[in-house]
This record gives C-alpha cells, structure tokens and sequence, in this order.
C-alpha cells in the first residue's frame, strides 16, 4: 500500500513539473496581438528561450514590468539576431500575445524599433 502512494505521488510530481517546464504557446491568447511600448531594462539571449525585460507606461502613466518571451537563441541567431540587438535603455514596441491569465508576458511575435526597422524571431520572418 505504502509502495502504490509513494509511486501515485512521484508519478504526479514528475508530471507536473514536466508540465510546466515547457507550456508552448497554451497559455497565451493567440487569437488577439498586443501592442507595448516601452524601455528594455534586460536582454536576456539565453536557453530555453530568450527574453526581454522592459519598463512599460499604462494610460494613466504608471510603470508596469513586462515581459517578452521570444524564441531560443538558436532560432533567433538564424534569423540574424544576437545577444546585442537589443539593448538596455532602447524603446521598443512590442506586438505579442499576452498571457490568457492576463500576466504582463507577451510571446513575441515582433519588434518595432524606433527607426521604423522590424525584428521578427524566426528565421524568413514567419510567425
């Protein structure tokens, strides 16, 4: 009896945490984009994915902290980025998929610098 509790909770511990280590796009709400602009605080090119950190004003003019969760840095050096294309202190737009939990995370879908140049994460600039 012992021996099947102990199984039943390893089995669940070990699923769950599989679960969360990788949510693919699940727990964003792909069927409506979001527009943010603000200051990257962090670039972040590391694995499983990479990540952009920026300070973003709302309508009444408080700072939010957002998150932008972009794809693994392999992906995005074949599509021509590195560790410096963005840089703490540069505003950005950012169009993504927010978190259907309503998380200040977006999934990046693109970037909009302020010289009008576009950053997509995938390589031919699908999405």
């Amino acid at each position: 009896m012992l021996r099947s509790v102990f199984l039943a909770i390893l089995v669940t511990v070990t699923t769950n945490t599989a679960a969360l280590a990788h949510h693919g796009l699940a727990a964003y709400d792909m069927s409506k984009s979001v527009t943010i602009k603000g200051v990257v605080t962090e670039f972040s090119f590391i694995n499983p994915h990479a990540a952009i950190y920026l300070v973003v004003k709302d309508d009444k003019s408080n700072t939010e902290k957002w998150m932008v969760e972009a794809d693994s840095p392999n992906n995005l050096a074949r599509a021509g980025w590195t560790r410096n294309t963005i840089k703490p202190g540069q505003e950005i737009s950012v169009v993504g998929n927010q978190m259907k939990d309503g998380s200040k995370i977006l999934r990046l879908q693109k970037i909009l610098l302020a010289d009008g140049k576009e950053l997509r994460p995938r390589e031919g600039n699908e999405y």
